[in-house]
């Protein structure tokens, strides 16, 4: 009889595996690696088997069907092997003619095809209860790179349904691996197979790039897709007039100006109240994720609709988060070109959000590819603002120059002394003060204090976190302390 492996037994295998081999480390990037797509119709399991070798939750898993639209692929090791791991959206062919979810399952179909072309092997998933048309036609498709396909049976956990599997033989497979995604039944004989059928003679350690990281956010159909595609110089992301098309996030890379660059091309976030379905619930929350491993939003607005009260709750995150924000005024090309009109669009921003006066505004048409170069300068301008670091001894000058320009308002109630300054950190940006007593500092001087940090020291185009800390030392005798 053979083992099921629980999934705590599972991890630990997969890390002595990765030990044995010592060839490569978990912990880098690689490039040159083969390419593993996992295929099949819907609700098979291929974003539970996409999750299980990634051992996190990458792929939103749900039981609707057609949950997986755009493919999306990460380094995954296997065996201790480093692979480009990709799930695809299933593969449909019971659709409702003339209807926008048929439209959208065809460019599913299409770009899951393309994908069959670049793989080196393709997890050909099939569910052990039965066999349907969808299958049948997926089979046919896959003719012509047969030699690239391994056929895998999911749930099939405690040997159920193993007899009923052995019906897939009729397509001509010379094996069948049964397995249980979600359990994890016999991966460790499926991860064997894909490792033996890969040449990883090619593989290359990659160089440390430092990437910034963009997330492109704002409400269903404001162009998104469209923006990530045309910087990527790809078709990542599926684009559609429906408003809702992308779930998962969707990323990519590009250079510009030998500054190297990662996109998030997430999900429209619409109002609570238009969530209706569970699907929908994990993509937002997952796009809402994204602004802790992002840099700057690059935060989409349809120059037809202007903003919303829906649009200030997210930007009011990424705010609070410290991240670099840039209001996109997309499909421009459909406004008057007059530059009052852009001024108008720009005042009706700045009064919504009075707070963050800071974050620039571009007009752009991601479908005509005009503003890009302003948007790429002026993201560029923001990181180096995010990582400027400034020197201690500069920072206290300036903190007495400007208690100078301005004096703290004099009262018995409300007397303190400035002490001294500090960055306390980088993206975000954040400052400490040192005084005597803080809990006294009015909040309007305070603001004053942030102001100057931002318009004297370079900090003009982000937010800035400005802190207060009791202490009676000068900065002069911490030195020397």
């Amino acid at each position: 009889m053979k083992k099921k492996f629980k999934d705590d037994e599972f991890e630990e295998m997969i890390e002595e595996n990765v030990a044995e081999e010592g060839k490569f480390d978990s912990s880098k990037k690689y490039k040159n690696l083969p390419l593993v797509v996992i295929a099949g119709r819907p609700n098979v399991g291929k974003s539970t088997l996409f999750n299980r070798f990634l051992h996190k939750r990458r792929a939103i898993t749900d039981p609707t069907p057609g949950v997986t639209r755009d493919p999306i692929k990460e380094q995954a090791f296997i065996n201790g092997m480093p692979v480009m791991l990709m799930d695809t959206g299933g593969f449909k062919l019971e659709r409702e003619p003339g209807s926008i979810e048929a439209e959208l399952d065809e460019l599913v179909v299409q770009k899951t095809i393309d994908t069959f072309k670049k793989a080196d092997l393709i997890l050909l998933l099939f569910d052990a209860e039965k066999i349907t048309g969808e299958d049948e036609e997926l089979v046919a498709l896959l003719r012509p790179v047969w030699n690239k396909v391994m056929a895998v049976i999911n749930k099939t956990e405690g040997g159920r349904r193993e007899e009923e599997a052995w019906n897939y033989l009729q397509f001509g497979f010379e094996k069948l691996i049964m397995i249980s995604a979600e359990h994890g039944d016999h991966l460790p004989e499926l991860m064997d197979e894909i490792t033996s059928r890969l040449d990883f003679s090619k593989v290359e350690e990659g160089e440390e790039i430092q990437q910034i990281k963009i997330a492109i956010m704002g409400k269903p159909n404001t162009g998104k897709s469209t923006l990530s595609n045309l910087l990527t110089h790809s078709e990542a992301s599926i684009v559609s007039d429906y408003a809702g098309t992308t779930r998962d996030v969707v990323e990519g890379s590009f250079t510009y100006k030998n500054r190297h660059f990662q996109v998030l091309d997430t999900a429209g976030i619409r109002r609570k109240t238009k969530v209706k379905e569970d699907v929908e619930y994990y993509s937002v929350t997952r796009a809402i994720k994204t602004l802790d491993r992002t840099d700057i939003v690059f935060y989409m607005i349809d120059a037809n609709d202007g903003l919303t009260e829906q649009d200030k709750k997210l930007i009011g995150l990424a705010h609070e988060r410290g991240r670099g924000i840039i209001f996109i005024l997309n499909k421009w090309d459909t406004q008057n070109q007059e530059k009052k009109t852009f001024r108008k669009a720009e005042n009706d921003i700045k009064i919504m959000f009075g707070h963050m006066e800071y974050a620039p505004v571009v007009a752009i048409s991601a479908k005509e590819n005009t503003g890009i170069a302003v948007l790429m300068n002026t993201a560029m301008e923001i990181y180096n603002q995010l990582t400027r670091k400034i020197d201690t001894g500069a920072l206290n000058n300036a903190l007495k120059s400007w208690i100078s320009a301005y004096p703290p308002p004099a009262s018995r109630s409300a007397n303190f002394k400035m002490r001294y300054i500090v960055q306390t950190g980088t993206n975000p940006v954040s400052f400490l003060i040192f005084a005597t007593r803080p809990e006294v500092v009015q909040s309007s001087y305070l603001s004053y204090l942030k102001n100057k940090v931002r318009s004297d020291l370079g900090f003009d185009k982000i937010p800035v976190i400005v802190e207060m800390k009791a202490s009676r030392k000068k900065w002069e005798q911490r030195e020397r302390s």
